[in-house]
């Protein structure tokens, strides 16, 4: 019977002492979509790209590497670095500029003209660094999203 006991006060001890520790939030990888994107006169397209963090932390994001697919046409390269807090939940834009290829400027061009009735499919995917609010390292986090790009009514050059 004593030795039960001492069991006993040994595994309430030992949970006791799990319990004093800080809880550990969830972490999830974050959701990147593109919000709006402009052609500019030296061809380039400037994205503003929008992460979601769907942590129940804050992370630091440094950067993405991915690409950029629209249609079915040959991804281009989607690369940014930048310095975003990002808290649980929530989410934050930063600009990323890209020299998409001919077939791509074409066919969002094609759309132009038809006003929002008009769209194109594209892809993003990749990885985006993070440092989680209770973790010592970045680490990457993949990501992949499909939608739309339509152009906006009365902004020329300029599609969401």
């Amino acid at each position: 019977m004593r030795r039960l006991l001492g069991c006993v006060a040994l595994g309430v001890l030992v949970a006791g002492l799990v319990a004093c520790g800080p809880p550990r939030k969830s972490v999830f990888p974050p959701t990147v979509s593109v919000q709006e994107m402009s052609m500019r006169p030296d061809g380039q397209w400037r994205l503003t790209v929008r992460i979601q963090n769907n942590s129940y932390g804050e992370m630091d994001f440094k950067s993405i590497d991915g690409e950029l697919k629209v249609a079915d046409l040959v991804p281009v390269r989607l690369h940014g670095r930048f310095n975003l807090e990002i808290p649980a939940f929530a989410a934050d834009v930063t600009q990323i500029d890209l020299l998409p290829t001919p077939e791509m400027s074409a066919a969002l061009k094609a759309t132009a003209g038809k006003g929002s009735a008009g769209s194109v499919p594209y892809s993003v995917a990749g990885n985006a660094a993070a440092k989680p609010e209770q973790e010592d390292k970045t680490r990457d986090f993949s990501f992949h999203g499909t939608d739309w790009f339509s152009p906006v009514p009365g902004i020329p050059n300029t599609w969401r």
